[in-house]
């Protein structure tokens, strides 16, 4: 045995069983709670807390990132869907139906990322349309990181019941 087959038996690299993965699963989801339509949620806090200035820069940035992910949507918003269906398509069938690890991770990290885009482009159009200023942008903002917070919990759980199921039923060493 040389060191190469050594290596990769002492540090498995399936991906449930990956420590890579879980960094990773952990990371998008505290970026994803952390940036709410592409404003960080320290300076949703700032505005809050002492208004002035740090309020209407929050609010012209919301303005500017709800601007953009509604002309993006508005433009290509049909060839990203599909696109993303696709993949996500891809992924499942050969995640699922052909029990390609690699494939189930990827897209149990990826579809609900694309709920929570569905989300944003949603708020986007809610903030928008209600011009919301104020107390009333701060609740909508808080109660979108909390339903993508809800999203992670619930995605998180749901990846760690079935790595563990993948875990179990292949053993240490994988198939064979």
């Amino acid at each position: 045995m040389d060191w190469y087959e050594s290596v990769f038996t002492l540090i498995d690299m399936r991906s449930f069983s990956n420590l890579w993965f879980w960094i990773a699963l952990a990371v998008v989801w505290s970026t994803a709670s952390h940036w709410v339509l592409g404003v960080p949620w320290d300076m949703v806090v700032r505005a809050r807390r002492e208004g002035g200035q740090f309020a209407t820069d929050l609010e012209d940035l919301v303005r500017i990132y709800t601007n953009r992910l509604l002309y993006i949507a508005r433009v290509s918003g049909l060839w990203i869907l599909g696109f993303v269906c696709f993949f996500l398509t891809v992924l499942g069938g050969l995640g699922f139906f052909y029990a390609f690890e690699f494939g189930q991770a990827v897209f149990l990290l990826l579809f609900p990322l694309s709920l929570v885009g569905a989300l944003s482009l949603n708020t986007a159009r809610l903030i928008r349309g209600r011009q919301e200023t104020g107390d009333a942008l701060y609740r909508r903002l808080l109660k979108h990181r909390i339903f993508t917070q809800a999203i992670g919990m619930v995605s998180i759980f749901v990846t760690a019941l079935w790595g563990m199921f993948q875990n179990l039923n292949l053993g240490p060493f994988g198939p064979g």
